[in-house]
């Protein structure tokens, strides 16, 4: 199973994303993503001969295929743009013959020559030739693959008011039946509201384009000559190779994923986390592709190209989830597709009894032409796009990625968040918070730091960060012993322990600490360390209560140690002593009780992450690929958890807003319209407004307050 990526040209609304993904569906293909917004197409295919077919097919159906996954060296991009290609140029071209038209229209500006049937319908003809050949060619071909679009409703409306208009000229009746400006205006008010559509759609992409922007940079690649002198040469990064070194300065973008190998440098990783101070990284730290050298000067060799680097991850991810649908839009698109033939209905009926009513067919074909330009099937097709487009690129940009659509609406109905303990509400840095020794001080911190520093463990290595001696004993023989700690022998033939309650179960009832020292099995002292509580912790405690939202703590830690933290974050409930099943038996429990989101780690708790509503990971971008979770804050923080529920939250009701919009319009134009209230003139301009309404509305979220 290989997943297929193009790029689709020509998808002008939404039906069109509907017809592209009845029919990938109809050939079998599974989890298929169309998204309108952005043009991106993909699909699992199982065998890649059918690959070509399936591009014909989307080429029959009236779409061009620009580009696709390159891996097989397939380019289905065939076609260049030409003149007219766009919806502005169109415009352009139809506006001036279109302004000369209305020119009669202005009171007490008489233009006699004007008034002549034969010259309006001279500046027409090259407007409607325009208009159908866009307008026309899509609503045949819709038609014809069983998906009326809305181009259907425009064609038929302007091609009855330029034949009613020319069956006037041609019977010797221009006067009663000349309406050539009707047509020429609805051609070109259309093309502006699809110009206007289409500019609105692209101002969601923003943070998403911003991001992709940043995958194309020049970067300093050293190569050596014959002589094996360094030798140093600007080259595009698409052109580096996993293993290339790389020079890294002052000022510039981190041009692919690269691990230091010389040199420290202060990074400026907020394109990546949303975080703006530079985190200062040294010799074996990985950079992040696409993050800024705000300081320093270093020397990397490259870890990740194309696909697999970080950047490239989080605008797939990103796009993958624009591709999807949320449970609210699937009524909307029920709608959308039976909704033309329900228009070309209204307008049929609205004709016949006009007709009727007025004993007058003009007006009554007036009328049934502003009905069919006034509906706006794109309206409720684009009501969730836009704002889930603009919600997932403000999330990323912040520094947090949602995997799919469905979560972000999800975030509106959780009653609960389950926090684990170490590396979650705490930062999994320990500190030495006590000691007790039976000897003197420095000759016990200095026999703890000579134990410790051949541990591998985090509480060692706090131990030994704490304690740094320059001096040290030499041990005669040392080794870890798994499950106890470490073991030495001295010169003199003493036997040393450090390590847990198990080295000293014989020697103190007391096991409340975290580390013992024994030296020739007497106890000669013992060690606290403590977990730094995450500073940000207790706001974000405190903004869920706020939002009544009840915490609870799920560790594998000690009772004590977890009740200490939870009184002092103020969280609600303490679950300890968990196993990883015994978590996932909890967390399955508790979301099926209620909503439930779970921050974890990503790794320990990744079976209860993918359990939960919405698991929520907190990890080194390096390893997005490999969360389980639904969503994951970049920053390695729990400061983004407020900002990704309020986005959640004020996406869906952008959506709803959207929806709400979208329906009401219809559903009060239409009748307007039928009415005789509104001219087709008019209704075009307002039509073609609608969308951007709904789009200003979604670009909105950019700028909205959240938390």
């Amino acid at each position: 199973m290989e997943t297929v990526q193009w790029k689709v040209d020509g998808m002008d609304c939404t039906s069109c994303a509907l017809t592209i993904h009845k029919y990938l569906e109809k050939k079998g293909m599974k989890n298929v993503k169309v998204n309108f917004g952005t043009g991106d197409v993909s699909f699992d295919l199982n065998d890649i001969k059918k690959e070509d077919d399936l591009a014909k097919g989307i080429k029959d159906l009236g779409y061009k295929i620009k580009s696709d996954d390159h891996s097989h060296g397939h380019s289905h991009d065939d076609e260049h743009a030409g003149f007219l290609s766009t919806h502005l140029q169109r415009f352009w071209f139809c506006l001036p013959f279109t302004a000369v038209l209305m020119l009669h229209m202005i009171p007490g500006l008489h233009i006699h020559w004007l008034m002549n049937h034969w010259v309006q319908l001279a500046l027409t003809i090259p407007v409607y030739i325009v208009g159908m050949s866009f307008f026309g060619k899509s609503a045949w071909k819709s038609i014809r693959n069983g998906m009326p679009n809305m181009n259907v409703l425009i064609a038929i409306g302007s091609t009855a008011a330029f034949f009613y208009s020319l069956y006037g000229s041609l019977t010797g009746q221009a006067e009663q039946y000349m309406f050539y400006e009707t047509t020429a205006t609805i051609i070109t008010l259309v093309f502006l509201g699809n110009y206007l559509e289409e500019a609105s759609v692209n101002a969601t992409q923003r943070e998403l384009n911003q991001l992709a922007k940043s995958q194309k940079v020049m970067a300093n690649m050293i190569a050596f000559d014959d002589e094996h002198k360094e030798q140093v040469f600007p080259v595009e990064n698409t052109a580096l190779r996993v293993g290339d070194l790389i020079l890294l300065k002052s000022g510039e973008q981190v041009p692919i994923d690269c691990k230091i190998l010389w040199g420290d440098v202060q990074v400026n990783e907020a394109i990546i986390t949303g975080e703006s101070i530079p985190v200062h990284k040294v010799k074996k730290d990985k950079l992040i592709g696409g993050s800024l050298i705000s300081d320093g000067t270093a020397k990397a060799q490259v870890t990740a190209v194309g696909k697999d680097t970080v950047l490239s991850g989080i605008i797939n991810m990103v796009k993958q989830a624009q591709g999807e649908k949320p449970p609210v839009q699937q009524l909307a698109d029920k709608i959308s597709a039976i909704f033309i033939p329900i228009v070309l209905g209204i307008a049929a009926l609205t004709l016949i009894l006009s007709w009727i009513v007025l004993k007058d067919f003009t007006p009554a074909l007036m009328r049934s032409i502003a009905v069919l330009v006034i509906a706006c099937p794109c309206a409720m097709g684009l009501a969730t796009p836009a704002a889930i487009a603009v919600g997932l690129g403000r999330a990323a940009k912040t520094g947090i990625l949602f995997r799919n659509a469905t979560s972000l609406e999800t975030f509106k109905n959780i009653k609960r968040v389950v926090f684990d303990k170490t590396g979650t509400l705490t930062t999994g840095k320990f500190q030495i918070a006590g000691f007790n020794s039976q000897v003197e001080e420095a000759q016990f911190k200095l026999a703890t730091y000579s134990l410790e520093k051949y541990s591998n463990h985090p509480i060692a290595k706090a131990i030994v960060e704490e304690w740094k001696s320059k001096e040290e004993i030499r041990w005669k023989k040392i080794e870890e012993v798994k499950g106890f700690g470490m073991k030495a022998e001295d010169n003199d033939g003493n036997t040393w322990w450090a390590g847990s309650y198990k080295i000293a179960d014989k020697l103190t009832t007391d096991n409340t600490h975290n580390v013992y020292i024994t030296k020739n099995e007497s106890l000669i002292g013992w060690i606290d360390v403590k977990d730094e509580i995450r500073p940000e912790a207790k706001a974000v405690i405190n903004y869920l209560h706020s939002k009544n939202i009840e915490t609870i703590l799920l560790s594998g830690d000690r009772l004590d140690k977890c009740n200490e933290l939870a009184t002092e974050l103020n969280i609600d409930t303490v679950i300890a002593e968990q196993t990883p099943e015994q978590k996932l038996a909890k967390i399955t429990e508790l979301s099926s009780e209620s909503p439930t989101a779970m921050v974890g780690d990503g790794i320990n708790d990744a079976p209860a992450l993918a359990k939960a509503t919405i698991g929520i990971s907190m990890n080194d971008a390096s390893q997005i690929a490999v969360q389980s979770a639904h969503v994951v804050l970049m920053n390695n923080g729990l400061k983004n958890l407020p900002t990704a529920l309020g986005l959640g939250k004020h996406t869906y009701l952008t959506i709803k807003q959207n929806l709400f919009w979208a329906f009401a319009y219809n559903i009060v134009a239409i009748p307007v319209a039928a009415f005789g209230f509104l001219t087709p003139t008019f209704g075009a301009l307002v039509m073609g407004l609608s969308d951007v309404v709904l789009a200003i509305n979604s670009v909105r979220l950019f700028v909205k307050k959240v938390v």
